[in-house]
This record gives structure tokens, C-alpha cells and sequence, in this order.
């Protein structure tokens, strides 16, 4: 093993160092889990030694980030480890690049109790590698009804509370659900759904979802259930977050909150800031998703919120499916894509376009998700755990099944070429990914 690990001229990036954010060609210098040096020629010392105990890594143009964070992922353990299980969902994190990963409670059984949280925690740290956080549901079962001993998941290693796939519909179970969760400090995630505005629903409603003769989704039904949550959480003063925004509306509401300083947050996909509901058009299942995507008006909204602070970070909600899944009609397909390889790459893309810049980007996956769960965000800087990214911006791969780490293949983007490839994820100094891909 490496006494030492050199990343030589690398542009390292971090923007959580408040008034000299670090953006400049550097050498990184790791020994065992701590970063040691940083700085222009910080690696020269041990690079002349030309020990074995130290290892130089030189990546023409390379992006060194903060270890990411992915706040919202199903890794479908325990119940359906066919689609995916902890040791295929956390190699896939870490070949995203996510050194944190925090898992819904939507398995089978429902992540409802401190048995299922402890057992999701130990399981993961046997594995190693990128480190798992558990998300208990708010309501047992996820029915809606009776809360979950919050206290008890949160002892068992729970970052958060979220029934997501299912909305707390009823306002009395939602008053009570934040105010228990901010008696323990914990974020409460919504997923915004009226489900009686929803029934049967396809995809978004609107020109193309009656050009295909399929119910639609309104965006009214997200809209009506994170306005009254506003007005809750403002009343209750919880934490609450927004999962999966999709809508231009629920942007204006969270946007309205924060101006008033009522302590809410929200999150968005890679998919919903990329595509529009024009992308089912052939009744493509691969873009079903919940909520669905909508249209040029709401990415637009999307990216701008992004881009201005209104929505906190980016994440994957990485849904794995099996091939019967999807390969089916669009009203029995389930929704969900795959997301934690090609959040990288796809984010890349709107920087070289100029959505968003990169130290935004680096942000919404870093302090933005580490602030809203109370993780501690990764930095670069001496003294610091090294928990890092190394990106090569400039390479570009084919999203191939064999080049996937993830058990499922869900995803409109499978035979496209993207440009951004992770090269390495550390944790804890420990190199938990590396990319062999010569191309």
C-alpha cells in the first residue's frame, strides 16, 4: 500500500472556503486518510524521491472536487436485490464519483424501524467503500397514517425522514410528522403529490400527453401539496425539503419561502434539468419517471433556480429497475431512471453550456446536500479527511451496459456518448473507484 498519493497539477476546485474559494492548478498530496499538502508544487518533494511508497497521479486537465453527495437514491435493499443491492448501489456510487450516498426507505420491508436502519448501516460498512446514510420513512409503512419512532431511526444512523414515492397527503399527519422530526433534528423529505389529482396518470399533462392519448400528470398536483407544506413548515418551524422539484410553481413557492426565511430546501434531478416530456414520444419507458418530466418552461425555471441558490443541490434519485420493468406498455412500466454514473457527465455538459457555472455545480453536490442532512461536506484543504473526486472533464465514454457498475440498465441515455469521465473516488484516503477505461 501507498504511504503516499500525489495528484500532480490538478485544478482543484472547492468552493466551501468562504471568501478564498480554491479554484487553481495545484498538487494534492494524501498520506493515509488525511490531505497534507496543497498548493502549486506542494508534491514536488515526494515526486523527485520516486519511491514505491509513493503514488503520482498526473491527469492532463483533471478536475480534483470535494467528495460528492448524493442526497436522494434507491439501492432497492433489503427485498429486491435484483434490480439492485448495497454492494452494487454503492459500487455504482463510487464510480459516480459520490463518496456519501443517503438511501430512501422504500424497500421491502419499509425502512421503518431501527432494525432495518441498523442493518443497512453495518451491512454497508462491511462493504466499504462509499459510505451509506439511511433515510427512515415518516409514517409506518409508508401509509400516510402513523409516524415512525423517529427518535429510535435516528439513534440507528438516519439522516432524515421521508415516505418518498408516497406524499403525506393529510395536513393533521404532516403538522405532527414536522413537529416529531424537528424534535430530533431531522429534515423532513416530501415527495409533492396529490395522489387524487394523479390517479392513473401517464406522464405530464399537456400538448404531448394528448397527442398520445395518455392520462396526464398536472403540475398543479406538485404545486398544491409544497404550498400548503410551506405554510406547515412556517408554522411548525421544521426543516423541510422538497424531493425531486419539478415544476415552475413549486419553484415560485420554495423561492417565496426562503425570501420570508422559513427553513425550507429542495432538490433537483439531473433528468428533470436535461429533458422534457417530449421525450416520451413513442411511448418511451426509459423516461417514465416520478414526477414526470415535464416542459421547456419548467427546465428553464429549474436551471435558473439552480443556478441562483433557490434550489440547495442536485441529486440522482437513482431508481434501478429490472429489463420486465420497462420492457412492457407505458401504463404498466414503473417510473424511474438510473442516475448515480451519469450524474457527472450530464451536469458537465450544462457547465461547458453555461446553465450553471462549475463552482455552482460543485456546490449543489457538496455543502448544498451535506448542509440539508447535517453531513459534514468534504474540503480541500491540509488537514482535511481526503475525501475526493478526480474528473477528467475532457473524456468521453459510451453509456454501455458493460461500463456500468449498477445491476440495472433504465435509462434513455444507454448508447449515447457523454464527455466527463470520474477517473478515482476516495474515502477516507482509501481509493474506493478507479477507472481502467483507456477510452
Amino acid at each position: 500500500m501507498h504511504e503516499a498519493l500525489v495528484f500532480r497539477r490538478v485544478r482543484a476546485v472547492d468552493p466551501s472556503q468562504t471568501g478564498r474559494e480554491l479554484d487553481g492548478e495545484v498538487d494534492v498530496v494524501i498520506e493515509g486518510r488525511t490531505i497534507t499538502r496543497v498548493g502549486p508544487g506542494a508534491g514536488d518533494e515526494l515526486t523527485r524521491t520516486k519511491s514505491d511508497r509513493v503514488r503520482v497521479v498526473e491527469v492532463a486537465g483533471a478536475l480534483l472536487l470535494p467528495g460528492l453527495i448524493d442526497l436522494h437514491a434507491h439501492l432497492r435493499e433489503p427485498g429486491q436485490e435484483g434490480k439492485e443491492d448495497l454492494r452494487s448501489g454503492l459500487a455504482a456510487a463510487a464510480a459516480g464519483g459520490f463518496t456519501d450516498v443517503c438511501v430512501m426507505p422504500n424497500t421491502r420491508p419499509v425502512n421503518d424501524t431501527r432494525f432495518v436502519t441498523e442493518m443497512l448501516v453495518h451491512k454497508a460498512r462491511s462493504i466499504g467503500g462509499t459510505r451509506l446514510h439511511p433515510i427512515g420513512a415518516i409514517t409506518v409503512g409508508q401509509k400516510g397514517e402513523t409516524l415512525t419512532e423517529m427518535n429510535d431511526l435516528k439513534e440507528a444512523g438516519a439522516v432524515a425522514v421521508s415516505d418518498d414515492g408516497h406524499c403525506v397527503t393529510r395536513s393533521d399527519v404532516m403538522r405532527r410528522a414536522l413537529e416529531y422530526a424537528s424534535t430530533f433534528d431531522l429534515p423532513l423529505i416530501q415527495h409533492a403529490e396529490d395522489h387524487a389529482l394523479t390517479k392513473d396518470a401517464q406522464m405530464h399533462e399537456g400538448a404531448v400527453s394528448t397527442r398520445l392519448g395518455l392520462r396526464g400528470w398536472p403540475r398543479v398536483a406538485e404545486d398544491i401539496i409544497v404550498a400548503r407544506d410551506v405554510i406547515l413548515a412556517e408554522y411548525t418551524r421544521a426543516r423541510y425539503h422538497l424531493a425531486h422539484v419539478s415544476t415552475l410553481g413549486a419553484v415560485r413557492i420554495i423561492r417565496e419561502a426562503k425570501s420570508r426565511g422559513i427553513a425550507v430546501t429542495a432538490e433537483v434531478t439531473p433528468h428533470h434539468l436535461l429533458l422534457t416530456d417530449a421525450s416520451l414520444i413513442g411511448y418511451d419507458t426509459a423516461c417514465k419517471v416520478n414526477p414526470p418530466l415535464r416542459e421547456d418552461e419548467d427546465v428553464a425555471a429549474l436551471r435558473e433556480a439552480l443556478a441562483d441558490g433557490t434550489i440547495d443541490c442536485i441529486a440522482t434519485d437513482h431508481a434501478p429497475h429490472g429489463i420486465l420493468d420497462k420492457d412492457c406498455e407505458l401504463s404498466e412500466a414503473l417510473p424511474g431512471m438510473i442516475g448515480l454514473e451519469l450524474c457527472v457527465p450530464l451536469m458537465l455538459g450544462l457547465v461547458e453550456k453555461g446553465v450553471f457555472s462549475l463552482s455552482r455545480l460543485v456546490h449543489s453536490l457538496t455543502q448544498g446536500p451535506a448542509r440539508i442532512v447535517g453531513l459534514t461536506a468534504a474540503r480541500i484543504r491540509e488537514g482535511s479527511e481526503a475525501n475526493l473526486t478526480l474528473v477528467d472533464p475532457a473524456r468521453s465514454w459510451v453509456v454501455a451496459p458493460e461500463r456500468l457498475r449498477t445491476k440495472s440498465r433504465n435509462t434513455p441515455f444507454l448508447g449515447q456518448t457523454v464527455k466527463g469521465m470520474v477517473m478515482m473516488t476516495l474515502v477516507a484516503g482509501a481509493i474506493a473507484f478507479e477507472a481502467t477505461e483507456t477510452a
